[in-house]
C-alpha cells in the first residue's frame, strides 16, 4: 500500500478502507506489530488539515514510513513481512 500511494496506483482513499477493515475488524488480526502499525497508519491516510486544504500526512511521511516498515521487517527475521502471512480475513458475520 505505502509503494502504492508514492506512485499513485492507489488513491488514499483505496489504502484507508483497506487497512479500516483490519483494524475495525473486532480484534488484532495481525501477528506482527509491523504490520499492525502501518495499518494504523494507512487508517486515515485519505484525511486533510480542513475542507480543501492538503492532506495531515504528505508523501515524504508516506516514504519514511515504508523505510520503517522495511526496517522492521529487516530486524524481524530478514526483510518486511507479506501481510498475506500474517492476516485472516476479518468475520463478517455471514
Amino acid at each position: 500500500m505505502f509503494l502504492g500511494l508514492l506512485d499513485g496506483t492507489v488513491s488514499r482513499d483505496e489504502a484507508d478502507r483497506w487497512a479500516g477493515q483490519w483494524r475495525t475488524a473486532g480484534e488484532p488480526n495481525a501477528t506482527d506489530s509491523a504490520i499492525w502499525r502501518a495499518l494504523g497508519l494507512l487508517h486515515g491516510i485519505d484525511l486533510r488539515h480542513g475542507r480543501g486544504q492538503p492532506y495531515l500526512h504528505d508523501q515524504e511521511q508516506i516514504a519514511d514510513w515504508l523505510q520503517e516498515f522495511r526496517t522492521a521487517g529487516t530486524a524481524s527475521g530478514g526483510g518486511a513481512p507479506a501481510p498475506d502471512d500474517h492476516f485472516r480475513a476479518p468475520d463478517t458475520g455471514g
